[in-house]
């Protein structure tokens, strides 16, 4: 049994150094192998930024984003409007009276900031009584009209002081709400109405009345179409 453990024992000995020893292979059972040495990559690492993903594209999308986007409030801006459908009263004035033109451009500069206000130059030859509520050259020489954007008339100080109230002057002429103040006003504006021709060193209504004819009657016969 001694003989037999021991043998068991130099057994085991052996086979373990076989399995724990690594096979030694001869360099003659081996196929002759030159290694060559790969360079290995220089890599530089970026910081990386969510922004440069599709760069390109990204630019073109905003560049489209910002040609399609149009300013509709600039692009009607012409004699203080916003647009066409903003305004809330149209006051028709005397584009050949130049006192009145200084208080035209002061309502004009203010209107700029609000858009609430339509000009309407009645010394035009465009000027037009049918898009007017019918008021004709005449009617709209003698006295201040202005027309509301339900199509109301007012004229004289009410006109003014509906116009103010439109660019946030309203307080100028607040006093003319009351009576008398507001009748008396009409009667100081009615002396000047009557008299601004002469006052402006313009000739009577009458004749300007006539000339207008006659540069109507021209156009007529220069373009084969009358002008009212």
């Amino acid at each position: 049994m001694a003989f037999g453990g021991a043998a068991t024992t130099a057994m085991a000995s052996k086979f373990a150094a076989r399995i724990i020893n690594p096979i030694r292979l001869s360099s003659s059972h081996l196929p002759n192998l030159s290694l060559h040495r790969t360079p290995m990559l220089q890599l530089h690492p970026q910081p990386f930024s969510p922004f440069q993903i599709n760069q390109r594209g990204l630019k073109y999308q905003i560049r489209a984003i910002s040609e399609a986007v149009v300013d509709p409030v600039s692009s009607n801006k012409e004699n203080g409007e916003r647009s066409p459908q903003s305004w809330k009263i149209k006051m028709l004035y005397d584009g050949d009276c130049p006192l009145c033109m200084r208080e035209v451009n002061m309502l004009r500069e203010r209107n700029k900031q609000y858009g609430t206000i339509k000009f309407v130059d009645i010394s035009s030859d465009d000027y037009k009584p049918e898009e007017n509520q019918g008021l004709d050259y005449k009617t709209v020489m003698g006295r201040i009209h202005a027309i509301l954007a339900d199509g109301t008339v007012v004229r004289d100080v009410e006109a003014f002081r509906r116009l103010y109230e439109q660019v946030n002057l309203g307080w100028v002429y607040a006093v003319t709400k009351y009576e008398p103040f507001g009748t008396l006003a009409d009667v100081a504006y009615g002396i000047w109405a009557r008299y601004r021709l002469q006052l402006t060193g313009r000739p009577p209504l009458e004749d300007i009345l006539v000339a207008r004819k006659k540069n109507q009657d021209e156009a007529c016969n220069d373009s084969n179409t009358c002008k009212r």
